[in-house]
């Protein structure tokens, strides 16, 4: 199989092929969904190429006893795995805990585990608030609320004529789940190499040259056809229970007309109730039939580039053991 996921406990001496460690730091109800959408996305881009998928997480993130278990029994420590270091990083975000980015409990590792991607690995891939985090920590570009959530699947021009991109016509569909963003211009200021943007959802992709490649989505490539399906529906969830104050924002792009026409008659069910086991009623089974992952032709090119990209680094740098961080 061209993909491959290595157990903690189970790893090769001399692996072949690319190994990638792919640190999942998304809240628990979501860790086991964020494994299948990386290996699956990885899976289609490896082709006939050999990928090796090491799984690790910020040892200072919350977790309940049922993730918890799972990390210990099949992750690897994070030090473990950076002390026989990949030759590439895939870093989730993660639900922010706090106002700013330097109150969050995993903030300082966080920024120690950048800047030794700079000089360990061929390449980098960085995700939604860990993007944010790479911007902040080397440039000191902030991320700012927006007021409401940036939620759908959006249309993006091609901005630059990078090899990530070869192979890939615009516009570029990328689904967003976010309520902060990073300034377009700023990041240009910066020095970051914007590939694609737009005027409705800012910037996209983005990437920084330098020792090491790090590749940063504001967006989420890897999402399977139901997963902003699956989110909608837990933001209706926490409206019903009064854990939100407003109805949550419908994903933009996304649903077809028919689908909309079925949310909005159970948005008239419900009405001004707020009854948590109105949410038995969602028609999940109708609309999961209904939406479709256009955007997915275009991830599985980007990550095949970035994926040959990492092997041809690897050849011309041997592997060698390393200071854990």
């Amino acid at each position: 199989m061209p993909l491959e996921v290595e157990l903690h406990g189970s790893r090769c001496l001399a692996p072949q092929g690319v190994v990638i460690g792919l640190l999942n730091n998304m809240p628990d109800p979501a860790l086991a969904a964020t494994e299948q959408q990386f290996a699956a996305l990885l899976r289609a881009a490896a082709g006939s190429r050999t990928v090796r998928l090491r799984l690790s997480s910020l040892p200072e993130l919350p977790r309940g006893p049922t993730a918890r278990g799972r990390i210990d029994s099949v992750y690897w420590p994070l030090d473990e795995l950076l002390s026989e270091p990949p030759d590439a990083l895939i870093v989730t975000g993660t639900e922010p805990y706090t106002a700013t980015l330097e109150e969050e409990p995993y903030w300082e590792r966080l920024v120690r585990l950048i800047a030794w991607a700079e000089t360990h690995t061929a390449s980098s891939i960085w995700s939604c608030l860990a993007a944010h985090a790479v911007a902040h920590a080397l440039y000191g570009v902030r991320r700012r609320r927006l007021a409401e959530k940036r939620f759908g699947v959006f249309e993006h021009r091609i901005t630059a004529a990078l090899p990530l991109l070869q192979g890939v016509r615009g516009p570029l569909l990328t689904p967003h789940s976010r309520w902060n963003e990073l300034p377009l211009a700023e990041l240009e200021r910066a020095g970051f190499d914007v590939l694609s943007a737009s005027e409705e959802a800012g910037a996209d992709l983005f990437v920084r040259t330098g020792r090491s490649l790090f590749v940063c989505f504001q967006g989420h490539p890897e999402y399977e056809s139901s997963t902003l399906l699956k989110e909608y529906r837990r933001d209706v969830g926490r409206f019903l229970r009064g854990e939100h104050a407003h109805w949550p924002t419908v994903p933009r792009g996304y649903f077809p007309p028919q689908s909309l026409d079925a949310l909005a008659a159970f948005k008239a069910r419900v009405g001004s109730t707020r009854d948590p086991g109105l949410l038995e009623e969602f028609p999940t089974a109708e609309l999961t039939a209904q939406v479709r992952a256009d955007w997915r032709p275009a991830a599985v090119r980007i990550y095949r580039n970035w994926l040959a990209f990492v092997a041809v680094a690897k050849e011309r740098t041997p592997r060698k053991h390393l200071v854990p961080l």
